[in-house]
């Protein structure tokens, strides 16, 4: 049983930085999927306040519940709705909007405002651990190993040791293979 409890507790690290920025507790691991991708269609998210689903630029969701679709869109690999979702939120230009603006950026094939989003985030916070592994895995699939070395630097440099910022784009340098999320 301590053996077995031990190697839980030793991959827990991984497990609990597998989909989200390392700092609030409900950003550090994958979404759990809610209505918003279990109920509703083309987007939509979910209202808690009138039960039902809604477009996102309907004004009724507010910034904190945008933001939870955006991930749990983009979890998903819908970029194109996670997008949206941070669109529709009032404050577009806080570090966690602008890292997001810049995953989905990428992955939907716009590296330049993808770097530029991401620029926009460390320039609020230098320490924005998920910012730099997004951004260091775009200069990756750019060729620019050097330029997504120096990110993973600064990620370990900024206490991000151990980190999923810090694994998924060390895992991505040494096998060339970037994360969807």
């Amino acid at each position: 049983m301590l053996r077995s409890t031990l190697y839980v507790l030793a991959c827990a690290p991984m497990a609990a930085f597998a989909a989200g920025s390392d700092t609030p507790a409900d950003e550090t691991k994958a979404p759990t999927p809610t209505e918003t991708t279990m109920e509703c269609a083309d987007g939509q998210v979910w209202d808690k306040e009138t039960e039902a689903c809604v477009e996102v630029e309907s004004h009724l969701l507010d910034d904190d519940s945008l933001f939870g679709a955006a991930r749990e869109f983009a979890y998903l690999g819908q970029y194109s709705h996670a997008r949206g979702a941070i669109l529709a939120m009032q404050v577009q230009t806080d570090g966690r909007a602008e890292t997001y603006l810049g995953f989905t950026a990428r992955k939907l094939g716009d590296v330049d405002a993808a770097m530029r989003h991401y620029a926009r985030a460390l320039e609020q916070d230098a320490d924005n651990l998920l910012a730099r592994s997004y951004m260091g895995q775009g200069l990756l699939e750019q060729g620019d190993f050097a330029g997504a070395k120096r990110q993973l630097d600064e990620i370990r440099t900024r206490g991000g040791a151990g980190s999923w910022a810090e694994a998924s784009l060390a895992a991505a340098i040494r096998t060339g293979v970037t994360y969807n999320y």
